[in-house]
């Protein structure tokens, strides 16, 4: 735990970005903000807005932290205005803006498909169709999308009929697979941290502690040093297949949740107390 400043005394401004009003099906992104702003309180100076307030208030703070601000696509002009001001101040901003997972949407699992790397199969183009398994349904979803937003399960002549339909590079097709469970990988900066999973594929966000394997972890550390964050939160979202395989399903790198109250005291205090010195050494 990082000890409180002495009375008086000056600490680095943080401006939390959330979205406390937020709806998440099956969890309450609300809470794990609030947690988390009163712990970072012991080491900085903490103000919440939300994410259509950052643009105007950048200025006003030493670092901006990126937190459970929901998908993009609900406030895509103001999201784009936050990130245009912040390179014009050069604001040091957590995580830094040079993602490559969903923070810069989800091209990555196309390229990553591509170069046979363990992810869901994935095209984005209805001439790409061919290349994936022959199944029953497919998933459908924008490219820019997060939280399920926009997500459908369709059948390959409903997903080459979507594709041909929409903006060219729009949205993902993928087949949709059986699997024995999701499990997520959480890292600050290259340390991981901990591991959840779903036991129930029915009802993903119902999590339980996961004791990771060497074997997962090497899985899941591939795409942390493909993503080359030297600072940050990211999430590691897979699959495991009936064949005990693993598949990334999400590289997740703006806002990923943390499902902290499904975690043991011991393991966020841990959590939060990485988390703080990752901010307080990010370059400014």
């Amino acid at each position: 735990m990082t000890a409180a400043s002495p009375a008086g005394a000056h600490c680095p401004s943080l401006l939390l970005v959330t979205d406390l009003a937020y709806e998440a099906r099956g969890r309450r992104y609300c809470d794990e903000d609030i947690y988390l702003s009163s712990r970072l309180r012991e080491a900085f100076d903490v103000a919440l807005c939300h994410p259509r307030d950052a643009a105007a208030l950048l200025a006003g703070f030493d670092t901006v932290l990126v937190r459970n601000s929901g998908p993009v696509l609900h406030y895509r002009e103001a999201y784009d205005a936050f990130l245009v001001r912040a390179r014009e101040l050069g604001t040091a901003v957590y995580n830094p803006l040079g993602g490559r997972g969903d923070m810069a949407g989800k091209e990555y699992l196309v390229e990553m498909s591509a170069a046979g790397l363990p992810v869901i199969p994935t095209v984005d183009g209805a001439a790409g169709l061919a290349e994936l398994p022959d199944v029953a349904q497919y998933v459908v979803k924008p490219k820019l999308g997060a939280d399920s937003v926009g997500l459908r399960f369709v059948t390959a002549v409903e997903a080459r009929a979507e594709l041909e339909a929409a903006a060219e590079g729009s949205l993902l097709v993928q087949p949709r697979i059986g699997f024995r469970h999701e499990v997520s990988f959480y890292f600050v900066d290259h340390d991981f941290q901990y591991a959840l999973y779903a036991p129930d594929p029915e009802r993903r966000w119902v999590l339980e502690p996961y004791a990771a394997s060497a074997e997962d972890l090497e899985f899941a550390r591939r795409f942390i040093a493909w993503n080359t964050l030297d600072h940050g939160i990211q999430r590691v979202d897979a699959c495991r297949t009936a064949d005990g395989a693993l598949l990334l399903v999400e590289l997740e790198d703006l806002n990923p949740y943390l499902s902290l109250d499904r975690v043991g005291e011991d393991v966020r205090e841990a959590f939060v107390a990485r988390l703080t010195t990752s901010i307080a050494s990010l370059p400014r």
